[in-house]
């Protein structure tokens, strides 16, 4: 018997990607299996992100091509689902009418019910209702069987922040953190299937358990997993710097195995520019946490996220992101252009910046950070460090690749038996992303 075949496409963030190991478990239930390319496929199914316009039209620039093939193949599924699905919804099936559903974030445990109305002809559905919050703690995704060295595993859905410009609230819903007793028995069971790396992800990790009032703390949290045989490295993302206390900070100088890599969106320098986006805190307030973490841990690296162009920054509203990249020394920044998203606040903020100057803006912050990154990658060749083996490389020829604590790509050849080891390889050569290294011990020297 033939089994049908689905192409999933998933973009955006680490919560897509749980999203989409819970879409890949319904449908093999619904005997499907994955395929690599659209044209095999039975069941198209994009799982998208909202975060910026360009990633919607990007959605919409998709669905325009797979539009032949569902013309030329009647039967064939396609569908939408995630934050595009959730922000678009009713007008998305009037966008694109060759769709056969549209699945909103709340609604991810329906997904087979859809499928089954498409097989038989039904007629085009939308689900994008919200769930309260007692039915969403009830639905964290379960989580299929896998031999994958690094999972993320949810403990935080949705946002009560709103900040002015996020479309995330928006989306996903208000808040709810997953029972400390379920994340904890997940994490079990992926370590006994064999992964190394746990990455504890959520909109917001650092207010983990502070709405429920009855659940423990994030620190304690980690604390807890951290604790759990079979663990070689814990990472967590992603975190906001209102909500980032001091037993949280300490946890990276008392915690082995807690990776020395915080990934901490700052977004301005300006405390004015801050206000207007509703963050909650101060450039100083930001800049005294990471003086904070840099004295409990002196090896930790940041990443950060900037906004450049928010509505109304001045010129000298830039000058004060610039000076904070410079005092912060990010090993890495993820930087964007304003992009308006509509039912936000700051959508409806008068934005008089021409385009050219905001172009011109960011293009003068990249090369400042890129300055500062590539000091960071230059000294960091010659030196041995400890790199979480993760699989085969995709340059081939005998290569691995695998992270350092810092969240750095390394890639070098070795045994394929090494998957899944901590192993010490010595830098020699810093590419933009990644670095070349060589094995500098035997098989399980540090495993």
């Amino acid at each position: 018997m033939r089994h049908k075949k689905f192409y999933l496409e998933t973009f955006g963030c680490q919560m897509n990607v749980v999203d989409s190991e819970q879409m890949i478990g319904i449908l093999q239930g619904l005997d499907y299996e994955p395929c690599t390319v659209p044209e095999q496929a039975d069941l198209i199914l994009l799982n998208t992100c909202s975060i910026r316009a360009r990633a919607e039209r990007k959605v919409y620039g998709h669905l325009g091509r797979y539009k032949p093939l569902k013309k030329a193949n009647p039967r064939l599924i396609l569908a939408v689902a995630g934050c595009v699905a959730q922000h678009e919804g009713e007008r998305m099936l009037e966008k694109a009418p060759w769709l056969d559903f549209v699945l909103g974030t709340h609604n991810v445990h329906r997904l087979a019910e859809l499928v089954r109305h498409a097989e038989v002809g039904g007629s085009p559905l939308l689900l994008v209702d919200f769930l309260d919050e007692a039915q969403r703690r009830t639905l964290f995704p379960s989580r299929l069987p896998s031999r994958e060295v690094s999972r993320f595993v949810t403990i935080v859905q949705g946002c009560d922040n709103f900040c002015s410009y996020c479309i995330v609230p928006h989306v996903r819903g208000r808040e709810v953190s997953r029972p400390s007793a379920e994340v904890e028995a997940e994490v079990r069971s992926l370590l006994a299937q064999g992964t190394a790396e746990i990455t504890l992800v959520g909109q917001n990790v650092n207010s983990y358990g502070v709405k429920e009032g009855n659940e423990i703390a994030f620190a304690e949290l980690l604390r807890r997993v951290h604790g759990l045989p079979g663990l070689q490295r814990l990472r967590f993302i992603t975190s906001h710097p209102k909500d980032l206390s001091d037993e949280l900070i300490d946890c990276f100088g008392s915690l082995e195995k807690l990776c020395k890599h915080l990934h901490l969106p700052v977004q301005a320098g300006s405390d004015r520019v801050l206000q207007a986006m509703g963050r909650g805190y101060t450039a100083e307030q930001y800049l005294t946490r990471v003086e904070r973490l840099r004295r409990v841990c002196p090896e930790i690296r940041l990443t950060s996220d900037v906004i450049v162009g928010f509505p109304g920054e001045s010129e000298a509203d830039f000058e004060e992101t610039l000076a904070l990249l410079r005092q912060a020394r990010f090993a890495e920044i993820y930087s964007f252009i304003f992009s308006p998203r509509e039912g936000t606040a700051a959508a409806e903020l008068s934005d008089d910046t021409p385009a050219v100057v905001k172009q011109q803006r960011f293009d003068r912050m990249l090369a400042l950070q890129e300055t500062i990154t590539h000091r960071y990658h230059q000294e960091d060749v010659g030196r041995l460090l400890p790199v979480l083996v993760e699989g085969e490389s995709r340059w081939g020829g005998g290569q691995l690749f695998g992270r350092t604590d810092w969240n750095r790509i390394v890639n070098f050849a070795g045994d394929p038996d090494l998957i899944g080891q901590t192993v010490s390889v010595r830098l020699s050569q810093a590419q933009r992303n990644s670095h070349i290294g060589v094995l500098a011990e035997p098989p399980g020297g540090m495993g």
